[in-house]
């Protein structure tokens, strides 16, 4: 560890880092671009005509639209080992179906000790690895971390202020690292508690479903303030018994996260929802997305570690029975409301 944070402090020092963003969607174009401001930058991205318009117009416009524009200094390649093989600092804007494949390729070109950060807020289906993990399989050696909070990435694009926590194993790199990713208007805090922050990320999307669920039915702002708070308990409880700390849930990748996901209009998970209560299928939801929902793929992976650990999450599980075992809108917030409230915090129902 000391080797990874030795390496930053000696790049620093000597010329600034090299910062490569993997992936060319909206929040990954939105890093990138902020990361540009701070040092030199390379994006990633599969597409060519994305590369052209970030190079040559400074705009993504598949993803942020023709208004947004980018650090004039951020640069675009297809190439992915003149991506690799510059990198100072990786960072993973890929989702998480995507981002085994990617390092795997990455691992064949990467220097060792070059830390990852990961911006996706999801699980690995079939292995439930948060991304941290899957680096750690993949690129043993190398600091893995993730950059999360309540981020809408084209508020971020626009100059809205907002504000992130940076998740490394070493505080100490954290606090390095965090430099890279702050602006005036966008403050990035540290913390060394990855478990939490990857958790939060994972969890929080599968709530934001359960309150655009409530959207399309019309429920008012008290019953959609009881669910976030009651949220907020679940996604605690499970990330405790995970190795998570408590406050994080209290903070930005937790309530700040969950709060901007379960109300913000250009949220995707609580698109989901509301299409779900409209009376749509998820398969016809997804296909008429050109962006991922992270929130879909979590929602069964939550409910396998609520059973290994013998939590019960009644929100969660009720997503569960919408996305993936045909319930429907209505008998969810049936279901939630016949659960016996008890003791707020020790208490085990919704």
């Amino acid at each position: 560890m000391r080797v990874g944070h030795t390496l930053i402090a000696m790049t620093s020092d000597q010329r600034a880092p090299r910062v490569v963003v993997l992936g060319g969607g909206s929040w990954g174009t939105t890093v990138a671009s902020i990361c540009a401001r701070r040092g030199p930058t390379l994006q990633w991205v599969r597409s060519e005509e994305t590369a052209a318009d970030i190079n040559d117009r400074h705009r993504n416009e598949k993803y942020l639209g023709d208004e947004v524009e980018l650090a004039d200094t951020l640069r675009a390649t297809t190439d992915f080992s003149e991506a690799a093989n510059c990198a100072d600092v990786v960072v993973m804007g890929v989702p998480s179906h995507g981002f085994r494949g990617v390092l795997e390729e990455l691992a064949k070109e990467l220097r060792p000790w070059v830390p990852v950060v990961s911006l996706v807020k999801g699980l690995e289906q079939g292995t439930n690895l948060r991304m941290s993990q899957v680096v750690d399989e993949v690129l043993p050696g190398h600091p893995a971390g993730i950059l999360a909070g309540p981020n809408i990435a084209r508020e971020v694009a626009d100059g809205y202020a907002a504000a992130a926590v940076l998740a490394m194993p070493d505080q100490h790199m954290a606090a390095n690292l965090g430099q890279l990713f702050r602006t005036k208007r966008f403050r990035t805090y540290t913390t060394d508690d990855v478990v939490g922050v990857e958790i939060a990320g994972a969890l929080k999307n599968v709530y934001a479903i359960a309150v655009g669920m409530g959207y399309s039915l019309g429920i008012g702002e008290n019953t959609r303030a009881m669910v976030m708070a009651r949220a907020i308990r679940e996604m605690s409880k499970l990330g405790e018994a995970m190795g998570g700390h408590r406050d994080t849930f209290a903070g930005l990748a937790g309530m700040g996260d969950l709060i901007v996901t379960c109300t913000s209009q250009r949220s995707r998970n609580r698109h989901v929802g509301e299409q779900l209560g409209q009376g749509k299928s998820i398969e016809e939801i997804i296909s008429a997305m050109n962006q991922v929902a992270e929130g879909v793929k979590a929602a069964s992976v939550v409910m396998e570690f609520a059973e290994k650990y013998g939590i019960p999450m009644p929100i969660a599980r009720e997503v569960d029975g919408v996305v993936n075992h045909g319930s429907t809108v209505e008998e969810a917030y049936r279901g939630l409301m016949v659960e016996k409230p008890g003791h707020e915090v020790h208490g085990s129902g919704f």
